[in-house]
């Protein structure tokens, strides 16, 4: 199947969320909801996209002015993402989890800046100059926190958190 945004907007809009978007290609959604149950919500949209378009993907759920605060927060000081110097943020699914998050060098490679507990994200700058050093930290999280993951560069976060702002103003 070939998936598209449009299919995938669709499948939020027939759970009755407003304000549907979707940001580039990376299968981000960003939407206005009136439910509080987040891990309710969560488990709605997997089982929808399960059953309308045969996708078996773990949803994670933030909030507007979470992220905002986490971008607010500048955790790169100076550094900019590009080629070598590869700047992301993982979100977890199991907030029980976080214990595992440590900030410090990981290997030669990959620095945890630290662990937001508001957003439940883990923010690292990974020296991308040598081959093999993203994917490597990127084995290393599948590893310590399971599946219940998903990892942004930080410019796709920061276009995200602009899409909730015509989304969800605060």
């Amino acid at each position: 199947m070939n998936m598209t945004n449009d299919k995938l907007r669709g499948v939020f809009e027939d759970l009755g969320l407003e304000a549907v978007a979707s940001v580039l290609s990376s299968g981000n959604i960003v939407f206005r909801s009136s439910r509080a149950d987040a891990p309710a919500l969560e488990q709605r949209i997997e089982d929808a996209l399960a059953l309308e378009l045969g996708i078996s993907s773990r949803t994670l759920l933030r909030s507007y002015s979470d992220l905002r605060a986490l971008v607010d927060s500048d955790p790169f000081p100076g550094v900019r993402h590009h080629s070598t110097t590869y700047l992301t943020a993982t979100f977890i699914k199991d907030p029980s989890a976080r214990e595992l998050a440590v900030a410090g060098r990981l290997d030669p490679g990959t620095t945890v800046v630290r662990y937001d507990p508001v957003a439940r994200a883990i923010v690292a700058n990974t020296d991308n100059s040598q081959p093999d050093r993203a994917r490597g930290f990127m084995l290393w999280l599948e590893q310590s926190y399971g599946r219940g993951i998903t990892t942004r560069s930080w410019p796709t976060f920061e276009r995200i958190v602009k899409k909730l702002e015509t989304v969800d103003p605060a």
